[in-house]
């Protein structure tokens, strides 16, 4: 039996792991930490409009897509260590920041900062990881980190909830300083760097200008990163309505951070059977497989949500195993998206990205800003996310789904 190979000399295949599952705890943390906090934000900073609250989430999601098109090319050029340094320095200085806002426009400001200082951490831990594995052991890897990443999720909400209890919403923005100035501390003590020397690409518009061209022409990278899109788009919109749903719909306010973490284990559950399947069963029929699902869940919601025989425990179950459905997705959409341009990761990860995270708040606003009090919108916009990115993927898999190919 051949050994597991480790990325680095020196770092284990088990910190690794974890090394990258922090590095995407800060982006998630910075999505989900406040989730409980909104409506008391948009009382305190007098926001009339109860939908506005969700742009305190997609704005900041929204930097977070924007940003990742800058990282790409300055880690391919000066390595993945010294970029995510500097920006993790910047996501604590702009938590500082939001910390501190004393209206709702320098609230959002500060959380669009913030998503664009978090957004080297998407690129860099696809770049990292692209850079030590490949193929169907990079899905692995990924999911790996993903099903650790997906604790976050889980239990951010009652982490936000719990500093509530000891003060203002603003403690909640200062522990986001805190926690990524410890894996800032992490990195620097740890992290080796996995861009070789001879690996690194000069930053020069003919150089990007390939690079770009390469991860826009292939149509399994941009065809995946779009399908991609779509899949995170109904994390977005379940995001940033459902303190709105389990409160105002069902009024089950004092049960949201149980509940969100209920839907939230069962799209971290998704990721943990990837991990172990997928180098067995293959990304393809795992993901499509997710999709299909997807598409029938949904329709059966939007009966039930039609007729009148919402509940909150029907609603719950639809969610969670809609989040499933698209847990068995992204990790997936992200490795067979990167495996042909593995030779530029940085600038690829970079555009496929800002591809994924600028749609996918497109996407989840238009879901979630749809929000009218009950979850019969939420139900459709699943239905249609389902069938755009299996139309996608029917498109880019020139139409022969469950098919083997590169991964």
């Amino acid at each position: 039996m051949t050994p597991e190979p480790q990325p680095h000399p020196g770092v284990r295949r088990g910190e690794f792991v974890a090394f990258v599952a922090a590095i995407m705890a800060v982006n998630a943390l910075g999505t989900d930490l406040m989730l409980p906090a909104l409506s008391t934000i948009g009382s305190e900073l007098r926001v009339a409009n109860a939908n506005d609250q969700q742009w305190i989430v997609t704005s900041y999601l929204f930097g977070f897509g924007l940003g990742q098109l800058a990282y790409g090319p300055l880690a391919d050029r000066f390595g993945r260590k010294p970029v995510l340094m500097i920006t993790l320095a910047g996501f604590v200085a702009a938590s500082v920041f939001a910390a501190s806002a004393a209206t709702f426009a320098a609230l959002i400001g500060a959380r669009v900062l913030m998503g664009l200082m978090s957004a080297s951490t998407r690129v860099l831990s696809v770049a990292i990881v692209r850079d030590s594995y490949s193929g169907r052991r990079m899905a692995r890897i990924s999911s790996m980190a993903t099903m650790v990443f997906f604790l976050v999720p889980i239990l951010a909400p009652t982490l936000g909830a719990g500093l509530l209890e000891f003060g203002p919403w603003r403690f909640i923005f200062y522990a986001l300083a805190v926690f990524a100035a410890a894996v800032l501390v992490w990195a620097a003590l740890r992290l080796p760097e996995t861009l070789s020397p001879e690996r690194r690409r000069r930053i020069s518009l003919s150089a990007l200008s390939e690079a770009y061209r390469l991860t826009l022409s292939n149509r399994y990278s941009i065809g995946y990163a779009l399908a991609g899109s779509m899949t995170f788009g109904g994390i977005i919109a379940f995001v940033s309505s459902a303190e709105q749903v389990f409160t105002d719909t069902f009024g089950a306010g004092e049960r949201f951070t149980l509940l969100f973490a209920l839907c939230a284990f069962f799209m971290g559950l998704a990721a943990f059977f990837n991990s172990r399947l997928v180098e067995r069963l293959g990304t393809r029929l795992i993901s499509q497989s997710g999709l299909i699902a997807l598409i029938g869940l949904s329709a059966v919601h939007i009966l039930v949500a039609r007729a009148g025989a919402e509940t909150l425990w029907t609603y719950v179950a639809f969610q969670a195993l809609s989040m499933t459905c698209i847990g068995l997705c992204g990790a997936n959409f992200g490795a067979m998206a990167m495996e042909p341009v593995g030779h530029v990761a940085g600038t690829a990860s970079s555009v496929q990205g800002f591809v994924t995270g600028v749609g996918a708040v497109a996407v989840g606003s238009a879901i979630g800003q749809a929000y009218d009090g009950t979850t019969y919108p939420l139900a459709v916009g699943y239905l249609l996310i389902g069938l755009g990115a299996l139309g996608i993927v029917y498109v880019v898999e020139g139409g022969k789904l469950f098919r083997a190919r590169m991964a």
